[in-house]
């Protein structure tokens, strides 16, 4: 047996080593919560301002659309109250147009200089332009859009040959920002929206929410107003247009822009008939384009060419003349948009039935061109759109044996728009969701294209480019003038 004194003895550590550890240990471990409760309180953070940049931006997005929509109505009434006038005493078109052009050309001039012609120019100059300068504010500014809404509905009362889907766009373009310029000024939330997103966003929503077609209205963001990153990828511009596109969906329904009643058959056939209108509406296209972008001066011998500047309102008077007498011969065909004429055309209605002529489309081409020259609010878009249904008509007409013309009525919408405009991506997809035929996309896509280049030839430079330049000029001009008042 081991003696019991002779036994190791256990070695003790100091009693106060223990408690020293275990608060060494403790404070460690409290260091290592903090950080882990910073870290997901960063994240939560994080998370919180994305979602709430997200539902600002959405909520914009949908205050545009109601826009459109309120816009859209005022308008369909300005058409209808014009369509009772015009068919119930046809020769007060001659009294309506030029007084309620020049009138408006006085009323534009004074209280809203911004705001004439279509819109979208004064959209792509405002993105070239320093942000949140007082330029761009000028080309997008709520008070302009307000007035454009008036008085784009005061030109079609009058029957002018003006669309409402251009005006849409600055009008979009113009809610959004001060949207922005609101949350800044008054939400707690610093959301860093850069002025080019909230006007991108805004402009293409307007005119998704203006056709029901979501998905052109990204395009037209990315084939004419995205002259940036910013514009072309940011994820928050492409949402704001898909919201409100798909706002104006829930709220009007599932429903075209143009109700084609029997689908358009896609037939091989028709590879011949769809490239001769192709080359029509290039060149008409082409001409269009390169008369708007020279005026009236353009069509003036060189020592009458100062007139037209110095004689706005007189001007707006005899382009109202003209679009007048057009309307008479065409039994009221070229007052408005179009819209009615071009949707009978693409659903095969004979001529007297549509409400048109043999001759619609190209009198509707020189409606479209003496209403802008009366330089009053008003885009082009839908006209241009039925100018090229009245072509396509006039080539169906010309070509014989066709399966199914009204081919040719539905793929010239898209040539001329492209051909006006030079946006043949935008032309293509914005005609296939308006009628919801996709199985065409192939003839209009290669109608586009050579519409687009054809035009060219004649108009070198985009039209909403070449304008969108002067606007920009313009705005930078009375920038440099109100600096130079100030004291």
């Amino acid at each position: 047996m081991t003696d019991p004194q002779n036994r190791p003895q256990q070695t003790s550590s100091d009693p106060a080593d223990t408690p020293a550890q275990d608060a060494d240990l403790l404070r460690a471990l409290r260091r290592r919560a903090r950080r882990a409760a910073s870290r997901k309180t960063r994240q939560v953070g994080r998370i919180s301002r994305t979602t709430m940049r997200y539902a600002v931006f959405m909520c914009g997005a949908g205050l545009v659309a109601l826009f459109s929509l309120v816009f859209a109505w005022i308008a369909e009434t300005a058409l209808h109250w014009n369509r009772e006038l015009t068919h119930a005493t046809p020769w007060l078109g001659f009294v309506m147009l030029p007084f309620g052009l020049a009138a408006l050309r006085w009323m534009t001039l004074r209280l809203a200089p911004q705001a004439r012609g279509s819109g979208i120019p004064q959209v792509i100059a405002a993105v070239t332009l320093p942000p949140a300068g007082p330029a761009q504010s000028v080309l997008v500014s709520l008070r302009q859009a307000m007035w454009k809404v008036a008085l784009t509905a005061g030109g079609l009362v009058a029957g002018a040959s003006i669309g409402r889907e251009g005006p849409s766009v600055q009008v979009g373009a113009a809610a959004m920002l001060a949207w922005g310029n609101w949350c800044h000024r008054h939400l707690r939330f610093r959301f860093g929206f850069h002025p080019n997103a909230l006007i991108a966003a805004g402009a293409a929503g307007g005119l998704a929410a203006a056709f029901n077609t979501p998905l052109a209205g990204v395009v037209f963001a990315i084939e004419e107003l995205g002259r940036g990153t910013a514009v072309r990828w940011d994820r928050l511009v492409l949402s704001g247009v898909l919201t409100a596109g798909f706002l104006s969906l829930a709220l009007l329904g599932n429903n075209p822009y143009f109700n084609v009643r029997t689908p358009i058959l896609a037939l091989n056939e028709a590879w011949g008939p769809v490239l001769l209108c192709a080359l029509v509406n290039g060149v008409l296209g082409g001409l269009f384009a390169r008369a708007l972008v020279r005026g009236v001066p353009g069509l003036l011998p060189a020592r009458w060419r100062h007139w037209p500047s110095a004689h706005p309102v007189q001007v707006a008077f005899a382009c109202g003349l003209v679009a007048a007498a057009l309307g008479w011969m065409t039994g009221g065909a070229t007052f408005g948009t179009g819209y009615e004429q071009a949707a009978g055309l693409i659903n095969g209605h004979a001529n007297a039935e549509a409400g048109t002529t043999l001759w619609f489309g190209v009198a509707k081409l020189v409606a479209t061109v003496v209403s802008y020259f009366a330089g009053v609010p008003g885009g082009i878009f839908t006209p241009a759109l039925a100018i090229g249904a009245g072509l396509g008509d006039n080539v169906a007409h010309l070509v014989s044996g066709m399966a199914e013309p009204r081919v040719l009525a539905l793929v010239s919408m898209a040539a001329f728009l492209a051909a006006a405009t030079q946006a043949p991506i935008t032309a293509s997809v914005i005609v296939m969701e308006m009628t919801r035929s996709q199985d065409l996309t192939l003839f209009l896509l290669a109608a586009s294209l050579m519409a687009s280049f054809v035009s060219r030839q004649f108009s070198p430079h985009p039209f909403y480019h070449h304008v969108g330049h002067a606007f920009r000029r313009e705005a930078l001009h009375l920038e440099r003038k109100a600096a130079h008042a100030a004291p």
